[in-house]
């Protein structure tokens, strides 16, 4: 086999101190005919972002490579910030030309909690710089340990590394995301919103004050009046991303505390609202670096649901509708928060008209949900996604995670199925006395129907 040049660009925060990197240096033990290169964007991003000639260097290691490997740990069902910030970068000093026609794969660890949404964005921003997606590979962190999915990954690389070898070719998975602008312009608020007393935060990303988002947020402002305090999160003191040095584990005490201001507008502005609304530009197929690391921040809070009780609304300028993982996530991310979601309001409604309607009862739905305190029921998002945390907060991650674990028992979170004693109990003798044939024959085809509904029937006529 031809012997090929694979550069890594390392995504940990950690640098090469990370779960992800073992994978990688596995790959490298078992590919030694192969040069390997790692450049550590995520944890060098400041000197990325200050010093053009490093950059200039990492895109020249692009533009030997035979093949790119992306390999991050998910941060938040994305990846982290500081990476975020880097694909920004490509993309804003004009590097993507670098990296068309590139054979590119994306390496994660996680415990599997939506690593498929990670995957997607990773997959679309791939296609984007014009490389040839040959795979991912999400295995669950601690999947190395064993003998099967060592086999495993070599497979992987493998593969890859023929695929390089051989130049195949692979179809493009995404679409194309269309040039996109708005020419939103709000018209007069004529009246205001009553929320009853409830406190509404707008936070936005939003640069200058003509564009689309500015106007979108403005409007809000207008119609909540003095419930609402919009804050732009570019203005907030925010001097790094999510380091995941997990040292708020313990008791929530973050590597950043006391130095720079982050925690402090968290607990007071965020926590203390009961009307959130998120409000970015898309910014490739997310919203901006800043917005996640503002996001990613907040992992001081560890895997607890902070928004209980609250109503969340998203509003965003950009193609969302495009972008189905994003909607995903935003949903998920919420309903793991117990919060509720309203809506998610984008500037694709059409004319200015329509998009004032649609903002005026967006506005008018969040306070009456306030007032009601009403919340709807998780999806699979939510109760999935619980059960993931619940169970790997019982087991692997009880350490570090004390804090987690701690809440979790005192909030009855550790919600097992073993705990529910009385269905147990009947459907083991269900299952018994469906044993015995007649039995059986009468169960399934005359009664289970009637008898699925007769509780249900009872609460209805009772009620």
């Amino acid at each position: 086999m031809k012997a090929l040049k694979i550069l890594i660009l390392n995504g940990s925060p950690k640098g090469a101190v990370s779960v992800t990197m073992q994978y990688v240096e596995y790959i490298k033990k078992h590919f030694p005919e192969h040069e390997f290169e790692s450049v550590n964007v995520s944890q060098l991003i400041h000197r990325v972002e200050k010093d053009e000639k490093f950059f200039s260097e990492i895109i020249e290691s692009v533009k030997r490579a035979d093949g790119v490997v992306w390999a991050f740990p998910l941060y938040y069902m994305l990846v982290p910030a500081q990476y975020k910030r880097f694909i920004e970068l490509v993309f804003e000093r004009g590097a993507a030309k670098a990296f068309s026609g590139k054979y590119a794969v994306s390496l994660t660890t996680s415990i599997h909690f939506f690593d498929h949404t990670a995957h997607a964005y990773m997959n679309g921003i791939i296609d984007d710089l014009e490389m040839r997606f040959a795979g991912s590979y999400s295995p669950y962190m601690f999947d190395l340990m064993k003998g099967s999915e060592r086999e495993r990954l070599v497979g992987f690389a493998r593969g890859f590394f023929d695929a390089v070898t051989g130049r195949l070719s692979f179809p493009r998975r995404t679409a194309p995301l269309a040039a996109y602008k708005s020419s939103y312009r709000p018209g007069k608020v004529t009246g205001g919103i009553d929320t009853g007393g409830k406190r509404v935060l707008i936070l936005t990303d939003e640069t200058g004050t003509r564009g689309s988002l500015a106007g979108m947020t403005g409007r809000l402002a207008g119609l909540f009046g003095d419930s609402a305090e919009k804050f732009n999160i570019n203005d907030l003191d925010i001097k790094g991303g999510c380091l995941g040095c997990i040292r708020c584990g313990w008791d929530g005490d973050c590597a950043w505390s006391g130095k720079d201001g982050y925690i402090e507008f968290f607990n007071e502005k965020v926590k203390g609202a009961d009307i959130l609304l998120f409000c970015g530009t898309i910014r490739d197929r997310y919203l901006s670096a800043r917005w996640k690391t503002f996001i990613d921040r907040s992992f001081y809070n560890n895997h607890q649901p902070l928004f209980q009780g609250k109503q969340v609304g998203y509003v965003i300028s950009g193609p969302i509708g495009s972008l189905g993982f994003l909607r995903e996530i935003f949903e998920a991310h919420t309903e793991l928060m117990h919060a509720n979601l309203v809506d998610i309001v984008s500037d694709e409604q059409g004319d200015s008209r329509t998009l004032d309607r649609v903002l005026s009862d967006f506005a008018s739905r969040l306070a009456a949900a306030s007032r009601a305190g009403y919340t709807r029921p998780r999806t699979f998002l939510g109760v999935g996604g619980m059960k993931v945390f619940r169970d790997e907060i019982f087991s692997h991650l009880r350490f570090p995670f004390r804090s987690d674990h701690e809440y979790y028992k005192k909030h009855g979170m550790y919600d097992f199925p073993q705990k529910r004693f009385k269905m147990r109990a009947i459907a083991s003798v269900m299952l018994l006395i469906s044993r015995i044939p007649f039995m059986r024959r009468e169960i399934y085809r005359n009664k289970i129907k009637s008898g699925m509904v007769a509780p249900l029937k009872a609460i209805v006529a009772k009620h």
